[in-house]
């Protein structure tokens, strides 16, 4: 059953503190690889701590070897990392949306459906 928290940021960082905490490869971890068309990695869902971490980078990308951000100095071209708990079935204000990116553009996966994946055992996704 899903842990309750008192907002979304704590669900969260409780998110991101479990997969930091995670020994070892994340590879090892990795339940569900979520990937587009052109095979560009989206997001993956990870088992920590007995929780299923959804984990994606949001944000401008890089579109190749020579394409570069527009990023002010000292700022990141990666994008940020975007962390949740995937099963919040405890908590009735989550929303079903989760933000993903790859390099060809932003994105919205849906909560339930990685969720329904990750419980079907698949552990290939690849979206449009």
């Amino acid at each position: 059953m899903a842990r309750r928290f008192a907002s979304a940021a704590d669900r969260r960082a409780a998110a991101q503190a479990a997969l930091i905490a995670i020994d070892g490869p994340l590879g090892a971890h990795r339940r569900l690889d979520v990937r587009c068309r052109r095979s560009h990695h989206v997001a993956a869902v990870y088992e920590a701590d007995g929780e299923l971490v959804y984990s994606a980078t949001v944000g401008p990308r890089g579109h190749g070897s020579r394409d570069r951000v527009d990023a002010g100095h000292a700022g990141s071209s990666c994008g940020r990392g975007h962390h949740d708990l995937l099963d919040t079935s405890g908590d009735l204000m989550a929303d079903d949306s989760m933000p993903a990116s790859c390099e060809c553009g932003p994105r919205t996966l849906s909560r339930a459906d990685l969720l329904a994946s990750v419980e079907k055992g698949m552990r290939h996704v690849i979206v449009d």
